[in-house]
């Protein structure tokens, strides 16, 4: 055992996770004033009425690749100094699983008005019903586990 897990045991589990607690708040506040969580914003971007929360994706996913690149290209290591090994994956064809898990995700998003990311914010920000499709969303990822030896893949 390295001085580093002695420490990280050492660590009460509250201050370990305290950065995360404040991390994952202040996405919520970002998500709420940036109106991601908004219902009407998400059925606009469906009925394809205006650009705000595509706007928001794309600047996500250029986030992403800029910092997958700086990852890779700058040698940037984690927090415990360890480097961060990204994987190459290979992209195979395109089967009906991954078509009907893309249409069942969508048609709940739409159906709901979120995805699952923004659901926390949501429940934070007082929309109470939000924990119906936080508990359905639990119940279909356990049953997704129930039944993943069984399904094809």
């Amino acid at each position: 055992m390295n001085a580093d897990t002695r420490t990280l045991r050492a660590t009460p589990p509250t201050e370990r996770l305290l950065p995360y607690l404040v991390a994952g708040t202040l996405f919520g506040v970002m998500l709420t004033k940036s109106e991601v969580i908004s219902w009407f914003r998400i059925q606009e971007m469906f009925r394809f009425q205006s650009v705000h929360m595509y706007g928001i994706i794309g600047l996500a996913v250029l986030t992403a690749a800029i910092s997958l690149v700086a990852i890779k290209t700058c040698g940037i290591r984690s927090v415990r100094g360890e480097p961060i090994d990204l994987p190459t994956k290979a992209m195979g064809p395109v089967r009906p699983n991954h078509l009907l898990g893309g249409i069942a995700f969508g048609l709940g998003w739409g159906l709901v008005g979120a995805c699952p990311g923004p659901i926390y914010a949501l429940i934070g920000s007082g929309v109470s019903v939000m924990i119906v499709a936080l508990a359905s969303a639990l119940a279909g990822a356990w049953t997704y586990g129930l039944l993943r030896s069984r399904l094809p893949h």
